[in-house]
């Protein structure tokens, strides 16, 4: 699964957050989150429950009002614009479809309301249902559909009225694992091929990754990093936003040597080169980052490896399909995820528990992270 091509040209600025914030009475739930979000863009809001990225959606929304700071939505203030005075539609996670009204009436409801004339009503509905690959379900009623099949209705209906703004509230949660990666796709080639921007919520870290060109990821109220998913994987800012997308293995330590294309930490597993420059003091506290599946695992002793070189005893193993996870303890009591993919039928490691095993990774795989 892999993001929307991020190489696109956006027109910058088309929404902007200033310096936003929400309280209520004493909870501090959105603090000073400033974004720059492009035209026709997919934006997501990453991170656990309670971390803010809600209460931010519901105030682009127009559902809640900022404490402070300003939405600007092609360069109009909209932070204190009424919700149904917004070119903005937001699709909730239970894509709130009107039971009693067919797929056909569902997606014309909005159109109807506005007062648009008959045949205009009917260009559209016909046009978003053609889109969604909804055609000969015109007349069904919302049970008569799978997850899937509703999650595309209540697409089709968000999009008819052409909104400038596209919010989606975990739009993929109420579908089982399966279903979504599918709809995943499907989702993406809509909002692209409309160009509508679109700013999403969701906790699921494949989902952000699999659909956004790029990702804000939140906690506490605060944006940490905003980049592409390859950046907010490859280059975290901190150790939370490392800890948060997807495994590493965070090795705590000091730093001890800092030059400009490597540096080097003196770590409780042994000394860790890297291959990059840090800029900063020597000794300070750092944590260099590793993904478990940039790590190599044997039994035998490597040929030509003599850095980033360790040795541990295998405590667990998980079958996952596709790959293999390790946990491996080191002498120091540490205990470090590898992740081995398995490329053949019947691939076979010789690994088994308690056997004492060597692992290494190349200097460019770590990251050095101050906070």
């Amino acid at each position: 699964m892999s993001a929307p091509t991020c190489n696109t040209t956006y027109e910058a600025d088309y929404l902007v957050t200033d310096k936003l914030v929400k309280r209520f009475d004493d909870a501090l739930a959105v603090d000073e989150v400033s974004l720059s979000i492009g035209k026709g863009e997919i934006f997501a809001l990453l991170g656990s429950s309670g971390c803010g990225k809600s209460t931010l959606l519901r105030m682009l929304a127009g559902f809640e009002k900022p404490t402070s700071g300003k939405i600007l939505l092609g360069g109009q203030d909209v932070a204190s614009m009424p919700p149904h005075e917004r070119p903005v539609n937001m699709m909730f996670q239970s894509y709130a479809l009107f039971p009693h009204l067919n797929i056909w009436e569902n997606v014309a409801f909005g159109l109807k309301r506005e007062g648009l004339p008959k045949e205009e009503v009917t260009r559209r509905v016909e046009e978003m249902l053609a889109m969604v690959q909804l055609t000969p379900y015109a007349k069904r009623k919302p049970h008569q559909l799978s997850g899937g099949q509703q999650q595309r209705v209540a697409l089709a209906r968000s999009l008819a009225k052409k909104p400038k703004l596209l919010l989606l509230d975990e739009p993929l949660g109420a579908l089982d694992k399966k279903l979504r990666e599918q709809t995943q796709f499907e989702l993406v080639n809509i909002i692209e091929k409309v160009g509508v921007t679109c700013v999403m919520v969701t906790h699921d870290q494949e989902e952000a990754m699999a659909m956004a060109n790029r990702i804000a990821i939140m906690s506490k109220g605060r944006v940490l990093q905003v980049g592409t998913p390859e950046e907010v994987y490859e280059h975290p800012a901190n150790r939370f936003v490392a800890d948060f997308i997807g495994n590493v293995n965070l090795f705590e330590g000091k730093l001890s040597v800092d030059e400009v294309d490597r540096s080097g930490a003196t770590t409780t597993i042994g000394d860790i080169h890297i291959g990059h420059g840090v800029s900063g003091a020597l000794n300070m506290p750092v944590a260099v980052a590793v993904r478990p599946e940039k790590i190599e695992i044997s039994k035998e002793p490597p040929a030509g490896v003599g850095e980033n070189l360790f040795t541990g005893v295998v405590k667990e193993i998980a079958y996952f399909g596709s790959y293999n996870t390790y946990i491996v303890q080191t002498p120091d009591g540490s205990r470090v995820k590898i992740t081995q993919a398995n490329a053949t039928r019947h691939q076979a490691t010789g690994i088994t528990w308690d056997d004492m095993v060597y692992f290494w990774w190349d200097d460019v795989a770590a990251a050095v992270l101050r906070d």
